[in-house]
């Protein structure tokens, strides 16, 4: 953690909604004035689309089947934590781009499935924002979590995410629900011991429950809709936590637990937009002063 460049985390995996919360946190930023340096979980995969698959079936003739994206050995996780505690300790850092798709390689100039040259931050920044799926890893060998200021992680129950990823990559990918299961049943053993750890470091977790029957993912013809679901919201530590504000500003909310508070579907970015504002204000005023 740092004082004078502090740094925040989002935190989920594929399917789980971390582009769509990064969109308010960019709200935030655009109406505090706040500069913020973005960068992606994606661009610190360790190889490109066919090293990656070439690396694939490597693994499975050694009978490896548990080897994917969200594995820790497929990402560069040492040169992440090295930017973090670069940028903590200088306000400065490095970065690079994973391009998807055609789109991006028309703004990249990169083919898809390749990545982009490192390129320095923009300099005078306030903050740095990370959002991928290993940003609050602390795992003995890096310790991701111990770098960032305000770690969130954004956790649908499983059957909803399997949901927003098959629907995602057919409709952007042209996947099919085949390929798609394939690649979920294969990142399960990582996602069980890589990805799930980290939502006991992270400061606050947002979970959408659907209520509505998910009882077949693979199935599924839509994604729930917020009006659909719930959302329960975890604070690690609760203290200074204005629960009766958040109950009486987010209409039809409710706490379960000491530290937890269950909102309409809808609600969800006026809940993120009271409790993260000032959260990211107060990491501004301490950056200022020191």
């Amino acid at each position: 953690m740092s004082k004078k460049h502090p740094i925040i985390s989002v935190t989920g995996s594929s399917g789980a909604g971390t582009t769509t919360v990064k969109t308010t946190f960019d709200q935030i930023f655009r109406r505090e004035g706040i500069a913020a340096v973005s960068i992606e979980g994606d661009a610190f995969h360790r190889f490109d689309r066919q090293a990656m698959k070439d690396e694939l079936a490597r693994r499975q003739a050694a009978d490896d089947q548990t080897f994917s994206h969200f594995s820790f050995d497929a990402n560069e996780l040492e040169k992440l934590e090295e930017i973090f505690r670069i940028y903590g300790e200088t306000g400065s850092g490095e970065t690079r781009h994973y391009v998807h798709d055609d789109r991006e390689a028309e703004r990249w100039g990169t083919p898809p499935g390749t990545f982009t040259a490192w390129a320095p931050f923009q300099e005078g920044s306030d903050l740095l924002f990370y959002e991928g799926l290993h940003g609050a890893v602390a795992n003995g060998a890096v310790n991701l979590a111990g770098l960032a200021d305000l770690k969130i992680g954004v956790v649908p129950v499983i059957n909803l995410e399997w949901i927003q990823k098959i629907h995602r990559d057919k409709a952007s990918r042209g996947y099919s629900t085949e390929a798609v299961t394939d690649t979920i049943l294969r990142r399960m053993h990582a996602y069980v011991h890589c990805i799930c750890p980290q939502f006991t470091q992270t400061d606050i977790n947002f979970q959408r429950v659907p209520v509505v029957d998910t009882s077949n993912p693979f199935i599924a013809r839509w994604i729930p809709t917020p009006d659909e679901s719930l959302v329960v919201i975890r604070f690690r530590n609760p203290r200074g936590i204005d629960f009766p504000y958040l109950t009486q500003m987010i209409d039809g909310s409710w706490m379960t637990r000491a530290n937890s508070i269950v909102i309409p579907g809808p609600k969800m970015d006026l809940a993120m937009q009271l409790i993260l504002t000032p959260m990211i204000l107060r990491l501004i005023a301490d950056a200022r002063r020191a």
